[in-house]
């Protein structure tokens, strides 16, 4: 019983806005109409919202870093596109029978966070912080998006598998789910979308209890003051870098379930634009807290495709005044500012 008690205060715990049953009775009510949405509309705008959750992992995962840690990291479409494009290698070499697609899934996401381990020690450990890592991330994103840029030519070849240069690669196999009576192929309609759905709840959730440990609390600390953390005796490092690991394993979680909803990848994906719109998403929502991190996301990125559509050449410059405006009128995020008028003015405590 002790347990489940603790289970659920760190769903519910000082790190994360929205606590007691009428959060949660909304929670269930948003997620109840999440679970109806495809019965009423169409296939094609099933796939878009499929789209619209692939990203969200990215953003939370750098609300982590960021909004918790205090490590601002342009690295997140490095992790994205590293996932993105083993899961590629591996399917196109070893297909999709047997439900490989579920395994490449894991293989890719692990190969992303082993390379922020290798990227995170010499960043956390050699004592890189404030601009500079957002520098060096940055640079190593840009790095790996201009080499995969150059690998057009036929010698670019894992095995089956040809990286394509700007062109990217292709044509992989979609997720499928070993069944008795025959392989269920996830395309990117209802299908994907109840996984993907399932796969954010999950993570959402579990975030929660994760912040709200003693991990997510030294965490807030080292944000706050590094120095009186490591005085009252946290190895500061380790609790950075296991959250930039976290961080960037969620990427990759989104450059997989990306890969599989258009069955491509490019290295579009890692550039310099790629690199700078998770912050707009985190910064506009509010990076301090994954449930604003959440629905900011979620908003801004229905609205970035919106004016993508409607008015392409400016889609970019309205981000871009988006995020000035957000820092100079509410600077911990637009949602979680709001969220915490709301909670003021009912009489309770609305923020983190």
């Amino acid at each position: 019983m002790n347990a489940l008690t603790r289970f659920f205060a760190r769903l519910e715990g000082p790190q994360t806005i929205g606590r007691g049953p009428g959060f949660w009775i909304g929670f269930l009510v948003v997620l109840t109409g999440a679970c109806l949405y495809p019965q009423f509309s169409d296939g094609y705008t099933v796939g878009n919202t499929v789209y619209f959750f692939t990203w969200v992992f990215m953003a939370l995962g750098l609300s982590l870093i960021w909004g918790y840690g205090g490590a601002l990291s342009f690295g997140q479409t490095a992790f994205f596109g590293i996932a993105g494009y083993s899961y590629g290698i591996l399917t196109i070499n070893f297909g999709a029978a047997y439900g490989f697609t579920l395994v490449a899934v894991v293989l890719a996401v692990a190969i992303a966070a082993l390379f922020a381990v290798l990227l995170g020690y010499f960043l956390f450990f050699g004592r890189i912080s404030g601009v500079f890592l957002g520098i060096v991330t940055l640079s190593v994103t840009l790095v790996l998006e201009r080499f995969m840029a150059q690998t057009a030519g036929p010698e670019w070849r894992i095995g089956s598998a040809r990286l394509n240069g700007f062109n990217g690669m292709s044509n992989m196999p979609p997720l499928t789910i070993p069944w008795p009576g025959g392989d269920i192929v996830l395309f990117p309609d209802v299908q994907l979308y109840y996984v993907v759905l399932g796969l954010l709840v999950l993570v959402y959730l579990l975030l929660r209890i994760l912040v709200n440990s003693s991990f997510g609390n030294v965490l807030v600390a080292i944000r706050e003051n590094p120095e009186r953390a490591e005085m009252l005796g946290y190895d500061i490092r380790k609790y950075q870098l296991g959250a930039f690991v976290i961080g960037a394993a969620l990427a990759g979680l989104s450059g997989v379930l990306y890969t599989t909803w258009g069955q491509y990848i490019t290295p579009s994906s890692m550039g310099m634009t790629a690199a700078a719109l998770p912050i707009v998403w985190v910064a506009v929502g509010g990076r301090s807290d994954i449930t604003s991190t959440l629905i900011g996301t979620l908003v801004v990125l229905s609205a970035f495709q919106a004016l993508t559509i409607h008015g392409s050449q400016y889609a970019l410059v309205v981000m871009g005044i988006l995020l000035v405006l957000t820092v100079l009128i509410a600077p911990r995020g637009l949602i979680l500012s709001g969220a915490s008028r709301i909670g003021r003015l009912f009489g309770k405590r609305g923020d983190a």
